[in-house]
């Protein structure tokens, strides 16, 4: 989820995840391939956070990131129920459901997606009460219970209590005066039950565990020189006494909801869009509930209560050992503890951009005016680059013009301030803000106000369509004459995370592409005709069709019997059409080699139909988030980098854009990374055509395998800054 919901989920996050069911998409099997060769899409996702938690589970990485990847599972799987369980139910519900990808009925997948994310969060709890609690302990780190607090601890514990936690709670009572209260989603939750010792009479309570507390409370140092933390809800649990006093309280529990938080908005009956879409995050809030956790200690008498109140059915319920949700563990991962975490890698500025003369400030401009330069983030600065470029921009007396897609920023932009700058300084200034970029809403609203009132041109793209690519253009007056600087990333323009996303970015000042982004922001803002460019290839009109173009070219040259081959770099393939393209492909004898981050619905390595496909997978503390399509295309190589999946909501309902690479020191470093990614020697997860991911990680002799993130950072940190000579 490429987004601020769970903070530090960039490194392997959820971003990948379909705004909805496809229902509109046409595509038709015309029975030229095998009915059964695709995997299911919910199952494949689900695999992916399963490597996920093997991250988590691996004893060789460092301590303080296995718990930052129980918390990443956690905030994965919660957005996972939230937009894909919740979609499905929804459309079962209305009676709108098909078909899945691979034919099945939707309540027979709702089946196997329950079957299997109960495993999975059972072995998750198990990873972190098993594994990384015991280790966190070995270091000195310590998740206490409250039976594990001796009499010096609690009198302590209640002065915490007493001053810090107990004046923000609120208990809230269920009786005939009482209604059942709304239970938020994703909020933990005490349930208690009680009996007025005067009437007998049991009744029934909830209090909400306050969000705004941290989660894992610091106990004091007793003198042994460790890091101890209590659970905020069993300090709670321990002291309902204050809470309901005269009353005696029979039994407690923790409950969490999740809720259907998808957003529906039908622009084309909106004469405001940021008006309507305000009003659909408040109805979120209310969504239906869809997940209900309890703790494995949850009485029978309260779980009916909650069941019946909630309208959720027995496959929805998870039963787990406490504590409940995991991505808590957060708040632990920022301890100062150098030592647990992944050595520190400090970005450096591309080559291109440093200055050639030492002392000398750098000239973004003039580097772009050289040679195209080809970003890769976060081993290359976004700062010293992309950032860099529009601040330049923004204070450059001959530019004259800024135009800027924005999908996700962070809350503290200096992209943004940039272009407020720009458009005070009296320049031009176009942002197109995709104020739907899925639980991001409500800060690309606040920025896109911002803007407006800074005197930024903002627009909100096409009706239908998300604006995905991530394009920026500034237009310079250079001796009498307009000359075009862009750039087209892989990656969102976020510095913050730019240091988590592996991104690919072009800066050029090729005249072709500024006038391919002067007609595609025309389009944006304005009303007009897609056509073709002529180093872009743009979604929804000809990206699918440009790229089956190609990979029908390789097919060509295999039955020919010239050189051929495909290799394609995602986070996520689903599209159909594509992907019955590469069988094709591989029936003619064209090698294809695909690194895949999260989910793959092909099917590599079936003989009559993908024998000659292979597919990784590399996760690591960088989120892989590069996309890159590359062509033999007889000895030429044809590549493209862009912001597009092969997904239908990428190529059917989104705004993407790809770039064609044409310098060839570009070329060589695409190969480069393919080569290195699908090395026999590099730790991945290789992927079989029953579905299986199988992880990769260490050599016969039992040695790691090469990390490709650490061989990328020695790599470009190795790279000779022009002008010096080693």
């Amino acid at each position: 989820m490429d987004s601020d919901i769970y903070p530090v989920v960039a490194a392997v996050g959820a971003d990948f995840l379909d705004d909805e069911y496809d229902d509109e998409w046409t595509w038709s099997d015309t029975g030229a391939l095998a009915p059964d060769r695709f995997l299911d899409r919910e199952l494949s996702w689900l695999a992916f956070n399963t490597r996920v938690l093997e991250l988590a589970e691996d004893p060789d990485l460092p301590l303080l990131e296995r718990a930052n990847f129980l918390a990443i599972f956690a905030g994965n799987l919660d957005e996972f129920f939230m937009v894909r369980v919740a979609g499905l139910k929804r459309r079962i519900v209305t009676g709108l459901a098909v078909p899945t990808n691979v034919g099945r009925a939707p309540g027979d997948v709702l089946s196997d997606i329950a079957a299997r994310a109960h495993e999975l969060q059972t072995r998750h709890a198990a990873a972190f009460t098993d594994l990384v609690k015991p280790a966190l302990d070995e270091a000195g780190i310590h998740i206490e219970t409250w039976a594990d607090l001796g009499p010096a601890d609690r009198v302590r514990v209640e002065e915490i209590f007493s001053s810090q936690i107990f004046p923000v709670l609120m208990p809230l009572a269920v009786d005939p005066a009482h209604p059942f209260p709304y239970i938020s989603g994703l909020s933990l939750n005490l349930s208690v039950r009680i009996r007025n010792p005067k009437t007998d009479r049991e009744e029934f309570a909830r209090l909400k565990v306050p969000p705004v507390l941290a989660r894992f409370v610091q106990l004091p140092d007793d003198g042994s020189g460790m890091l101890r933390f209590i659970p905020l809800e069993d300090l709670i649990s321990n002291h309902l006494s204050h809470l309901f006093p005269g009353m005696e309280i029979l039994d407690h529990h923790e409950f969490r909801v999740t809720r259907n938080e998808d957003v529906q908005v039908e622009e084309d009956e909106s004469e405001n869009l940021i008006q309507t879409l305000e009003r659909e995050l408040l109805r979120r809030r209310f969504g239906p509930p869809i997940r209900l956790e309890i703790t494995d200690d949850m009485d029978p008498v309260t779980l009916d209560l909650l069941v019946r109140e909630l309208g959720i059915t027995d496959q929805e319920v998870y039963r787990l050992p406490a504590p409940l949700d995991l991505a808590g563990l957060f708040d632990i991962t920022k301890i100062d503890r150098p030592q647990l975490k992944y050595r520190k890698h400090v970005p450096t500025t591309a080559t291109q951009l440093m200055p050639t003369e030492p002392g000398a400030g750098a000239d973004i401009f003039a580097s772009i005016a050289r040679q195209d330069i080809l970003l890769h983030h976060p081993y290359e600065s976004f700062a010293t680059s992309v950032q860099a470029f529009l601040e330049q921009a923004a204070s450059d007396p001959n530019v004259l013009a800024i135009k800027q897609t924005l999908y996700r920023t962070s809350g503290d932009s200096p992209i943004v301030e940039a272009l407020i700058n720009a458009a005070e300084a009296g320049k031009q200034v176009l942002a197109l803000v995709e104020i739907k970029a899925r639980f991001d809403e409500s800060a690309n609203i606040n920025w896109a106000r911002k803007l407006e009132k800074a005197g930024v041109h903002v627009v909100y793209g096409i009706v239908g369509l998300k604006t995905h690519c991530k394009l920026a253009l500034v237009v310079r007056q250079e001796d009498g004459r307009l000359r075009h600087y862009s750039h087209i990333g892989t990656g969102n323009y976020n510095p913050k995370t730019s240091r988590l996303y592996e991104d690919l970015g072009l800066l050029t000042a090729d005249d072709v592409v500024g006038k391919d982004l002067t007609r595609l922001f025309n389009e944006l803002s304005g009303y007009a005709i897609e056509k073709k460019f002529k180093r872009l290839l743009v979604a929804p009109l000809h990206l699918r069709k440009g790229l089956i173009k190609a990979i029908r070219a390789e097919t060509a040259a295999a039955l020919a019997g010239s050189p051929s081959g495909i290799q394609i770099k995602l986070n996520s393939i689903v599209d159909e059409a594509v992907i019955d393209a590469l069988y094709e492909a591989s029936n003619a004898g064209v090698p294809v080699q695909m690194v895949i981050r999260g989910i793959c619905t092909l099917k590599p390595g079936v003989p009559g139909l993908s024998e000659n496909i292979t597919v990784r997978s590399v996760l690591g503390r960088y989120l892989e988030h590069s996309r890159i399509f590359s062509f033999h295309n007889g000895g030429d190589p044809n590549v493209y980098i862009g912001s597009a999946d092969m997904m239908h909501r990428n190529l059917d309902r989104r705004i993407e854009a790809l770039v064609r690479l044409t310098s060839p020191e570009h070329l060589r470093a695409v190969e480069s990374l393919f080569a290195l990614a699908m090395s026999e020697d590099t730790a991945a997860w290789k992927l079989a055509g029953d579905g299986t991911w199988t992880r990769h990680h260490l050599a016969a002799d039992g040695t790691p395998l090469r990390d490709m993130q650490n061989v990328m950072m020695r790599r470009i940190s190795q790279r000779k800054r022009p002008g010096v000579r080693r």
